[in-house]
């Protein structure tokens, strides 16, 4: 691993059952001694979604540390695909149609950092004032716009996801690299997030660059529009400590 980096990181996990659900499915990873985070969904109306959430985590939290970006990859898909198999045989085992969970990853080497998914939950970069989407969900509702069929009756329907570690016997993971620069703030979340809070509420959130307050403040508005489904969020800012750069203000 690449140590000899100016970047200092900073980082904060925080979920919540949420207004509706009984029990929480999701799980997450903070390990910012590696620059390593991950959040995962347990899927819903699944049995066992908190087993296969945990599951996927704990695989991750196990990898050695990854030497680059390149490693990682490997590394994160190795691991997340015994996974799949484990979960695939627990499935069967337990006489149940499916035992799964969502997955978006991120791990920063250097001044470089890495995304990996696979399902619905998200990562997120703040920017100089801009909020990027770096993950694409795996859904039906994606799949329709890129067929360009018409989205008017789909969209009261459920948006069911398409892919999942332990959803089918092989899975696919995206992956997505970009440089690190000062300053940017990276969130990753579960759909208990992304689905009843916009873009907008988030950028503002993530402006002042405080960690564990855009933290809370993300579950604050998760609840209080409606909190339907466990909220998952992980957020993580780098900070360029070379001493030489210039100083904006991160809410403009």
């Amino acid at each position: 691993m690449d140590f000899d980096s100016q970047l200092l990181w900073t980082s904060v996990g925080r979920t919540d059952v949420g207004l509706v659900r009984k029990r929480n499915e999701d799980a997450h990873l903070v390990h910012p001694r590696y620059t390593l985070w991950a959040v995962a969904d347990g899927m819903g109306g699944h049995a066992f979604g908190d087993f296969a959430s945990a599951a996927v985590v704990d695989a991750l939290a196990g990898l050695p540390p990854p030497a680059n970006l390149a490693d990682f990859i490997a590394l994160a898909r190795d691991r997340l695909e015994r996974v799949n198999e484990a979960l695939r045989l627990e499935a069967r085992t337990r006489l149940v149609p499916m035992i799964g969970s969502t997955v978006v990853a991120l791990y920063a080497c250097g001044n470089e950092a890495a995304c990996l998914w696979a399902g619905d939950s998200r990562s997120y970069l703040f920017r100089q004032g801009r909020l990027q989407q770096l993950t694409r969900d795996h859904s039906q509702l994606e799949a329709l716009k890129d067929s360009g069929a018409d989205l008017t009756t789909t969209l009261a329907s459920p948006n069911m996801i398409t892919r999942a570690v332990g959803a089918a016997d092989t899975i696919e993971f995206d992956v997505t690299t970009l440089p690190v620069r000062d300053g940017d703030v990276f969130l990753l979340c579960s759909d208990g997030l992304s689905t009843p809070v916009d873009e907008a509420a988030i950028a503002a959130t993530l402006a002042p660059g405080d960690c564990a307050r855009a933290a809370g403040e993300l579950i604050a508005l998760a609840l209080a529009n409606g909190g339907r489904d466990n909220i998952t969020v992980v957020v993580a800012r780098a900070e360029d400590q070379s001493g030489d750069k210039t100083v904006v203000n991160p809410a403009l």
